[in-house]
């Protein structure tokens, strides 16, 4: 019953320290985002001050997301830390319940606050940036890099790009698309304020085309057929850590299905499968730095110490798993040998000081 009571309490106390640093950081990269993109906003276009603010919003569960791990460090960093300072902890050791019992409750928390990244921040953040994007295209300040795509489409031999992408690829903003002749020489170019893919065409609006040797001309409208489908642009044209969970697992499968590498999509998905585990790793290092804590008269240097540990779990996770979106290491073991390594080592630190 003992447990019970302090298992609910411990969990709770993690909970309010969690939310207090989700306020803190929301408001940090607000403030700092907002200094950026207000710098960024281009008044030709007719943005304001308002929308400034909205692109900040729609930016900001994106970039929540990256902070996830550290905020989860700290959160249990901080909860154990004043558990301790009060002799709260000691009181629990001292009525027999062990560190694995009242770590317990902070792991659960942790998992927890992985699944909701996982299922509900992620997939706001994918719709999220993509619509920032697709504001900051039209302001000019986009900074997504943009693939040529190349079609040949009856005998004309085509490519097409541009400056930006709105409505998951099927939209480029300022699209240019420039016709190849026999020779392999330009024959012309078009360029347009947007290009709308459907039903085999990609609709140019606003175009001035250009011909070698002749003035350029201005049409409100072109159709260009094409022989690409939609879900081979969207694979193609959007990041994998733009495509929301949910929908990662079909966008593996296009892939699969045009004949394109999976390594990024399937990095990016076992990624996602492995953050609760990765936030329980970074709990059980902040629980190594509280019993330290305790008995090295709370120094400072063994909460710096694991300041560093949780940081550098942090970056051999994104350095892995970038080796597997480049396919040089199995996207399983990309996602999954940072996680495990550290649960191990944490759990036999935790085991030598509880038992040794």
């Amino acid at each position: 019953m003992i447990f019970s009571v302090l298992g609910r309490y411990f969990f709770v106390r993690y909970v309010i320290t969690v939310l207090w640093f989700l306020f803190g950081v929301v408001s940090i990269i607000y403030l700092i985002d907002f200094s950026e993109v207000v710098g960024n906003i281009s008044e030709e276009a007719g943005q304001n001050l308002v929308d400034a603010l909205l692109i900040t919003a729609l930016r900001l569960p994106y970039i929540l997301q990256q902070t996830i791990p550290f905020i989860a460090l700290f959160s249990a960093m901080v909860a154990l830390i004043a558990l301790n300072r009060r002799h709260e902890l000691v009181v629990a050791r001292a009525a027999g319940i062990s560190v694995w019992q009242f770590i317990m409750p902070f792991v659960v928390g942790a998992a927890l606050l992985g699944a909701a990244s996982v299922l509900a921040l992620n997939p706001l953040a994918s719709w999220s940036q993509k619509r920032a994007l697709g504001l900051e295209a039209v302001g000019g300040k986009q900074d997504q890099v943009v693939p040529w795509l190349r079609q040949i489409t009856d005998g004309q031999d085509t490519i097409i790009g541009g400056r930006g992408i709105a409505e998951n690829g099927t939209e480029l903003l300022d699209a240019v698309v420039i016709y190849f002749d026999d020779q392999g020489g330009i024959a012309k170019r078009q360029d347009a304020t947007r290009a709308v893919l459907s039903d085999g065409l990609w609709t140019l609006h606003d175009v001035t085309q250009t011909e070698a040797g002749e003035l350029s001309t201005h049409m409100d409208e072109v159709q260009v057929k094409t022989n690409l489908e939609e879900d081979f642009v969207q694979q193609h044209l959007v990041q994998p850590d733009l495509v929301s969970f949910f929908a990662l697992p079909r966008q593996i499968t296009l892939a699969r299905q045009f004949g394109t590498s999976t390594s990024a999509l399937e990095t990016q998905y076992n990624y996602l499968l492995s953050l609760p585990l990765l936030l329980v790793a970074m709990t059980l290092i902040a629980a190594t730095v509280c019993l330290k804590f305790s008995r090295f008269a709370q120094s400072p240097t063994v909460i710096l110490g694991g300041i560093l540990s949780g940081f550098l779990l942090y970056v051999t996770s994104v350095l892995v798993k970038a080796f597997g979106s480049s396919g040089i290491l199995s996207p399983l073991l990309a996602a999954w040998i940072p996680v495990v390594v550290a649960m191990a080592l944490g759990l036999t630190i935790l085991l030598h000081q509880e038992d040794g």
